[in-house]
């Protein structure tokens, strides 16, 4: 497979999200793969929130919160172990602290979507799983990741250097 040289904003949105130390030779093969996990999960909150179906999302929250205490989230695996055999690219590096924190703030955010829906109050259901799409798309289209800002803003680590 070709490598690809990543743009600098590219890196630099990477970096933000934790993936720092890695060269464009193992990063420019999985780019496009790091967008996977948050894509499916927007996917999965935007049916959840269309559908105003709260058991769909509660099934989402323990698997958020998996990524938030674990290196990878369970979809990574998804990657890992099925998808990159056909896409002949290598393993998706671990996630940082930055992209964790995420899933972690994201399984809260679900619960609350969730929540809302169950107990009848659409409204706010709609508002908060739109939001939180909204970012997930974000994220999964651009690399841009708002809760990643979050927490290098809340640890003083705001200041990034790209290789």
């Amino acid at each position: 497979m070709t490598e690809v040289q990543l743009s600098r904003v590219v890196r630099q949105r990477l970096a933000i999200q934790g993936f720092v130390g890695l060269g464009d030779a193992q990063l420019s093969g999985v780019e496009p793969w790091l967008r996977f996990t948050p894509g499916l999960c927007t996917a999965i909150v935007g049916v959840g929130t269309l559908l105003a179906f709260p058991v769909l999302l509660w099934t989402l929250v323990p698997l958020a919160l998996l990524g938030a205490i674990f290196p990878r989230h369970p979809f990574d695996y998804i990657y890992n172990y099925g998808l990159r055999r056909f896409s002949g690219t290598g393993p998706l590096p671990t996630n940082g602290a930055p992209r964790r924190f995420a899933c972690g703030l994201a399984s809260v955010w679900i619960a609350a979507t969730a929540t809302a829906f169950a107990v009848g109050f659409a409204p706010l259901g709609y508002a908060l799983g739109g939001i939180l799409c909204a970012v997930g798309l974000l994220v999964s289209t651009t690399h841009f990741c708002i809760p990643s800002l979050v927490y290098r803003f809340l640890t003083g680590t705001r200041r990034m250097e790209v290789a």
